[in-house]
C-alpha cells in the first residue's frame, strides 16, 4: 500500500500527537497513544500502530523533505520493514555517504564550523600542509581568498618541541588530493560520527570493513590511500589529521585493509606501492629501539609528546593536578599554565602524560588497564597486529611477488613473525589462566588485567591448543547479555569504590573488539560462541534502534544492553532530531559485518526480535 502525504502538515500532527518528550524523535519513552490516523492527499485512512512503525515513519517524511519534497509518497513496506533488514539497508544507502568527507573546499568549509576550532583566537583555521606536498599548499593557498583559513607548510622535521609551539593554534592537516584533468578533488574518507570531520586511525579500518561489505570498494581503497599519504608525509598513520595529532599514531591495521581491498580489486600495482609503504611504516614507526620497541623485542605504545593531550576537555585531569597545584601553592590553572610554560618542571607529571598520549595512541582512550602504565607495557593487541603485519608481508611477499619483494623474501617476515610469537608466549602467555596479558616490562611481570583486547590473538595468530582456552576465558570472563564487555566484571569490582567510570571498561562494549573476536572465532572455528556473539551484539543494536528512533551510537553498556552510556564523553550518536543521518561508523560496520556471519535461521530470529535469553544461556 501507497499513501501519498502532505510533509509538514503530517510531520506537525504525528509530533504533536506522539513526541511528546518534545525531542523531536519517537521512542518508547514517549506516552502518546502510539496510533497515528493517517490521511492521503486522496482521501484515503489508516492507523499506524506501534512506536517501531511511527519513528519508521517519521523518518520516511524526513527524508523525503530533505530531498526537497513537499509531498511524500510512503511505501507501507518501508513503515513494516523488517528491523534488521532495515538497519542494514540504511546504513548501506544513507548512513555511509552521511560519514564520508573529503579535505578540498567543501570538507574544509564543514571544518571551519566545527566546534573543535572554538579554542582558536583567530576566526581564520589553519590549514597544515607537508613540506613536500606543493599540490596542496598551493591549492589551499588559493582558498585563502574564498575561506578564513591559513595555508602553513610544516617544517622538514617535525618534533615534539614544533608540535607543542602550534598547540595554541590548532588546525587541520592536509590529506590527499588529486588533480583530475585540472580540477583538485580530495581522496574521500569516513569519519566515525556525525560531529567528526577528520580521519581517525583505526576506526578507518574497521569502517573500510562495513565499506566492503556493502560493496563501496573505492571508498575503502580511497582509505588506504589516505593512510599511505599520511605516512608518506607525516611519518605515521596519525590518531586523526589535526595538527596536535603530528606525534601520535593509532594500532596498525594497515596490512589488513589493504589485503582486504585487493582481495577485491586484483590491482596487483596498487598492492604494490601499499605493500613498500607497509613495511616503512612498520620499520620507522613501530621498530625504532627505545621508541615503541622495547629491549626484550616486543612493542609498545609510545607516543611522543609534551604536556597536556590539548584535544581533553577543560577539568579533564583536575584530579591528577590537585595535589600538584597545592604542592605550589596554586590554584590548578594557575599550575597548569606554568607547567605548561615551562616555568614549572615536574618529572612525574611528564611521566603522567607520556602514559596518557600512550593510551590514547592505543585508541582505548580511556581504560583503567592504561591508566598511568600504558607507556610501560607490551600490550597484547599491540603485539598481535604486528604480528599480523609480519605474516601479512610474509603471505602477500610468496603469494603474489615470487617471493621477494624490495629485497626482502617472504621466509624472512615469516621468521620474524615467529620469533614475535614466540616472544608473546614467554613474556604474555598465562597457561592458568587461558589467555595473554599485557606485558609490564619495567616491573617484568604480566598486568593480569582481563581485557577484551587479551583475545585478538585469536584472529592474528594463536597456537591451536590454545585456542580452546582462550575460547573459554572468553566466554567465562567477558560476555554479557549484549556481547563482549571492553574488561570484566572480575576487574570492575577490584577498582576502588569511588572510581571514574573509564569509557573502554566494564560494562561498556564496543564494535573493533566484538568484530576482532569474531574473526578470531571463525577462524578458529569456534562457530557456536561465534554465532552466540554475534546474535547477542546485533540483537541489542536491533532492539535499541526499534526502541529509540533508529538511534545507532558510539558504544554500548553491554550489561543492560543499552545505548545509554554516561561515562566521561557521553554517547556519540544519540543527539539527533527526526532521523539519524549516520549512525556511527564502526557501529555501522559491525552490523554490516555481523549479518554476512549470522545464519539465516539467526537472521529471522533477530528480525523477529527474539531475545538472546530466548535462544542462548547466559
Amino acid at each position: 500500500m501507497v499513501f501519498i502525504l502532505n510533509i509538514e502538515e503530517t510531520l506537525q500532527k504525528l509530533l504533536q500527537q506522539e513526541d511528546t518528550d518534545g525531542d523531536k524523535k519517537i521512542t518508547i519513552e514517549d506516552n502518546g497513544p502510539k496510533a497515528f490516523k493517517l490521511t492521503s492527499t486522496e482521501g484515503n485512512q489508516t492507523t499506524i500502530k506501534g512506536t517501531y512503525q511511527l519513528s519508521n515513519l517519521l523518518q520516511e517524511l524526513v527524508i523525503q523533505k530533505q530531498q526537497g519534497k513537499t509531498e511524500a509518497i510512503i511505501d507501507f513496506q518501508n513503515i513494516d520493514e523488517l528491523p534488521a533488514n532495515r538497519i542494514s539497508r540504511m546504513i548501506r544507502d544513507f548512513y555511509w555517504k552521511g560519514l564520508t568527507r573529503r579535505m578540498d573546499k567543501s570538507g574544509i568549509e564543514a571544518l571551519i564550523s566545527d566546534t573543535k576550532n572554538d579554542s582558536l583566537t583567530a576566526k581564520t583555521l589553519p590549514v597544515y600542509i607537508p613540506y613536500s606536498d606543493d599540490l596542496a599548499f598551493n591549492y589551499y593557498k588559493d582558498l585563502e581568498t574564498d575561506l578564513p583559513i591559513k595555508a602553513i607548510k610544516l617544517p622538514k622535521d617535525i618534533t615534539p618541541d614544533f608540535v607543542k609551539s602550534i598547540n595554541n593554534a590548532p588546525g587541520i592537516l592536509s590529506l590527499k588530493l588529486e588533480n583530475k584533468n585540472g580540477d583538485i578533488e580530495g581522496v574521500p574518507f569516513v569519519v566515525p560520527g556525525g560531529r567528526f570531520n577528520e580521519m581517525y586511525g583505526w576506526d578507518s579500518y574497521f569502517e573500510a570493513v562495513g565499506l566492503l561489505c556493502d560493496g563501496k570498494v573505492e571508498l575503502a581503497k580511497a582509505m588506504a590511500d589516505n593512510f599511505q599519504y599520511q605516512i608518506e608525509h607525516y611519518g605515521k598513520i596519525l590518531n586523526a589529521n589535526r595538527s596536535y595529532y603530528l606525534t601520535r599514531t593509532q594500532p596498525p591495521f594497515y596490512t589488513s585493509l589493504i589485503s582486504e581491498v585487493f582481495e577485491v580489486t586484483q590491482d596487483k600495482d596498487w598492492l604494490a606501492s601499499h605493500l613498500k609503504t607497509a613495511i616503512k611504516e612498520y620499520e620507522t614507526v613501530w621498530m625504532v629501539e627505545g621508541k615503541r620497541l622495547t629491549s626484550n623485542g616486543l612493542n609498545r605504545y609510545y607516543a611522543e609528546g609534551i604536556g597536556f593531550p590539548p584535544e581533553t576537555e577543560e577539568g579533564h585531569f583536575d584530579e591528577v593536578l590537585e595535589s600538584y597545584a597545592k604542592s605550589h601553592s596554586l590554584t590548578i590553572k594557575e599550575f597548569v599554565a606554568d607547567y605548561q610554560s615551562g616555568k614549572i618542571k615536574e618529572p612525574n607529571l611528564d611521566i603522567y602524560f607520556t602514559h596518557d598520549r600512550s593510551l590514547r595512541e592505543s585508541g582505548h582512550d580511556t581504560s583503567w588497564r592504561l591508566d598511568d602504565v600504558c607507556a610501560d607495557l607490551n600490550t597484547v593487541a599491540l603485539n598481535s597486529l604486528l604480528y599480523k603485519y609480519e605474516s601479512d608481508f610474509a603471505y602477500l611477499i610468496d603469494t603474489y611477488f615470487d617471493c621477494v619483494f624490495e629485497g626482502y623474501h617472504g621466509a624472512y617476515w615469516y621468521t620474524i613473525a615467529h620469533e614475535r610469537l614466540e616472544r608473546m608466549y614467554k613474556f604474555m602467555w598465562n597457561e592458568d589462566k587461558g589467555q595473554f596479558f599485557d606485558y609490564n616490562f619495567k616491573m617484568e611481570e604480566q598486568s593480569h588485567f582481563e581485557s577484551a583486547s587479551n583475545f585478538i590473538p585469536l584472529w592474528t595468530g594463536v597456537n591451536s591448543e590454545d585456542a580452546k582456552k582462550m575460547v573459554d576465558s572468553l566466554m567465562a570472563q567477558l560476555k554479557e547479555k549484549g556481547g563482549i564487555a571492553g574488561t570484566s566484571r572480575a576487574m570492575n569490582a577490584k577498582l576502588p569504590e569511588n572510581a571514574i567510570q573509564r569509557q573502554w571498561d566494564y560494562p561498556n562494549g564496543w564494535a573493533p573488539h566484538q568484530m576482532m573476536v569474531w574473526r578470531g572465532l571463525k577462524i578458529q572455528g569456534f562457530q557456536d560462541e561465534l554465532q552466540e556473539l554475534v546474535y547477542r551484539w546485533l540483537y541489542m543494536i536491533t532492539r535499541n534502534a526499534v526502541d529509540y528512533n533508529g538511534t545507532i551510537p558510539e558504544k554500548y553498556d553491554v550489561v543492560a544492553a543499552t545505548h545509554k552510556v554516561f561515562a566521561e564523553y557521553g554517547n556519540v550518536g544519540t543527539d539527533f532530531e527526526y532521523i539519524t543521518q549516520e549512525g556511527f561508523g564502526w557501529m555501522n560496520a559491525s552490523f554490516q559485518y555481523g549479518l554476512q556471519l549470522l545464519n539465516q535461521d539467526l537472521i529471522q530470529r533477530l528480525n523477529n526480535l527474539e531475545t538472546p535469553e530466548s535462544i542462548f544461556k547466559l
